[in-house]
């Protein structure tokens, strides 16, 4: 069985995962050459007109997807990376012809671990990869997430360069990637979540306008990334729910702070839960309208 051995031509990649930044990758490498398919079984409507708008062939086939790829990207929600491996190790394994595995979720390092020994006897080649930024822009080809990638064999998927796509290889085994991904996203959406936590209780007291008003007094550049990243995260909040769980994993034990992900994977679900139903709870319609100055001198 040939592992890495394909046709000339352009590369054939397989998106697994057609949500908001998995059809934005999938798109920029078809903007920039690329043959790029996906598969959108169970998928929600949203997922399928952003699929069919970003160009992406539908083979709803695992078999066939697998058959046909050189690369396969698992871009999914962390709570569900290692099912899509699981998924796919049958048609890996059958499979004539090998792809490239890349796992690009925000998992721990001992998640990824267990996707790469999992996937061992298929004889694919598994690369672990983290996506530090947001999905790639329409009209700009030289905007888009950074894709960092480790293991023996993350070159090949560094490959994928020629498609649009800025990946830099770490020089670590298999983990270290994901590591760096959810260090990033502990300090950053950990950050929003101790935004949101501070703004909840400040708004029950009434405090919001004067926390807001000596924050902009003080700390000006904290306030602008709040305004910024609180209420944009409404809608992605329930995809954090595990990531966080997975940074807790990460970090370790309570004393080394894993609690403090565990208890903003909590957050992260309550404030999913509130905006889900509509929720016209004071902690919802508070960070909605957070980008908007309210009154309030200290």
């Amino acid at each position: 069985m040939a592992v890495g051995s394909y046709s000339q031509g352009p590369v054939d990649v397989a998106i697994i995962g057609a949500g908001e930044m998995g059809s934005a990758v999938g798109r920029r490498l078809r903007q920039m050459g690329a043959h790029v398919m996906t598969e959108l079984k169970g998928r929600s409507g949203q997922s399928v007109r952003r699929a069919l708008d970003a160009g992406l062939e539908v083979i709803n086939d695992d078999a066939s997807l697998v058959q046909r790829a050189e690369f396969i990207l698992s871009i999914v929600p962390p709570a569900v990376a290692r099912a899509v491996a699981e998924r796919f190790h049958a048609p890996l394994t059958r499979a004539t012809r090998k792809p490239v595995f890349v796992d690009c979720n925000a998992i721990a390092p001992s998640s990824v671990r267990v996707i790469d020994a999992l996937l061992k006897d298929t004889g694919c080649i598994f690369v672990d990869a983290g996506i530090i930024g947001g999905p790639p822009s329409l009209d700009d080809l030289t905007k888009g997430p950074r894709f960092y990638a480790s293991g023996p064999q993350a070159n090949k998927f560094a490959s994928l360069g020629a498609y649009g796509l800025d990946i830099w290889v770490l020089d670590g085994p298999i983990g270290a990637a994901s590591g760096l991904k959810l260090a990033y996203a502990g300090l950053t959406k950990g950050f929003t979540a101790l935004g949101a936590a501070m703004m909840r209780v400040a708004a029950s007291q009434r405090l919001d306008g004067p926390l807001r008003a000596e924050l902009a007094r003080s700390q000006p550049d904290l306030l602008a990334r709040l305004e910024r990243f609180l209420p944009g995260m409404l809608h992605k909040a329930y995809r954090w729910v595990a990531e966080m769980e997975e940074i807790a994993d990460f970090v370790g034990d309570d004393a080394r702070g894993g609690d403090i992900y565990r208890g903003a994977a909590r957050l992260y679900e309550q404030i999913a839960a509130e905006f889900q139903d509509n929720s016209t709870s004071e902690w919802v319609a508070t960070l909605q309208t957070f980008a908007k100055p309210s009154g309030g001198k200290p």
